[in-house]
């Protein structure tokens, strides 16, 4: 008997890269999704907001997992409290989160609602399971590269990161979505763990002098601290940085 799952952030990055995983192991997949859109290839697109709370019934009947992926520079605790209380009320046996590592320890906006939302899930009456990643490859990217744009290059000193493939992440939550509820599982995180001026250095079109500087205040110490790398017993990826960029280079030399 296959599993009927929806996806939330369904047609974000990571949702593109693990609804096709979840087809595959024959989940019926239907995805929550703001602007309404025909069915196809065998998914379900079902209207919804997290955030303002609409939809969310009609979309969780007759669900059995709720894989929790849109998120958000805001409102990340809201949406995660509004789709919990749905799932719970839907009768929903398994609500899946991800979530960021270090969530509980580094004191940012971002972090702290993502640790909130761990708090909701663990909370709902819903078994659960909560999956805790590194950054992706393409979210460090995009932080770093507009340093890597100047002439003289800012450089966070003593901040390491572990970029992990969204594949890898895909991949992980494939597994846990069809499998029981895990409660909070091991950190996955890439392969290598980087030095932030490493990465910018990779990011910049020419080698530039660079300005060092520590990041202040409690974030500072926390990112010092390696607060944000994933603990002892940790899942690793595979996919690397290098070679994350290397494919970037490679598509856009294809590109017309």
């Amino acid at each position: 008997m296959s599993t009927t799952v929806l996806v939330t952030g369904g047609t974000g990055n990571l949702g593109r890269h693990t609804v096709p995983l979840l087809t595959a192991r024959g989940c019926r997949v239907r995805i929550l999704s703001r602007h309404p859109r025909a069915s196809a290839d065998g998914i379900a697109y079902v209207a919804g907001d997290t955030v303002a709370a609409t939809g969310l019934e009609a979309a969780m009947a007759g669900v059995d997992t709720v894989l929790h992926l849109a998120g958000g520079p805001k409102g990340d605790d809201v949406a995660t409290r509004n789709v919990a209380e749905a799932a719970s009320a839907a009768g929903v046996r398994h609500l899946l989160l991800i979530s960021v590592i270090g969530a509980d320890a580094v004191p940012i906006g971002y972090f702290r609602r993502k640790a909130a939302s761990e708090r909701i899930v663990a909370g709902s009456g819903v078994p659960w399971t909560v999956l805790r990643a590194a950054q992706f490859h393409d979210f460090a990217r995009g932080m770093l590269r507009g340093m890597a744009r100047l002439p003289v290059l800012p450089v966070p000193r003593d901040v390491r990161l572990e970029p992990v493939a969204v594949q890898d992440v895909a991949a992980r939550l494939a597994e846990l979505t069809v499998a029981s509820p895990q409660g909070l599982v091991a950190d996955l995180a890439g392969p290598e763990v980087l030095p932030a001026e490493s990465l910018i250095d990779d990011l910049a079109p020419t080698r530039r002098p660079h300005l060092r500087f520590g990041l202040p205040g409690a974030a500072g110490r926390a990112y010092r601290s390696g607060a944000n790398l994933a603990g002892p017993g940790a899942d690793r990826g595979t996919g690397t940085w290098r070679e994350y960029l290397d494919a970037l280079e490679a598509a856009a030399a294809v590109t017309p």
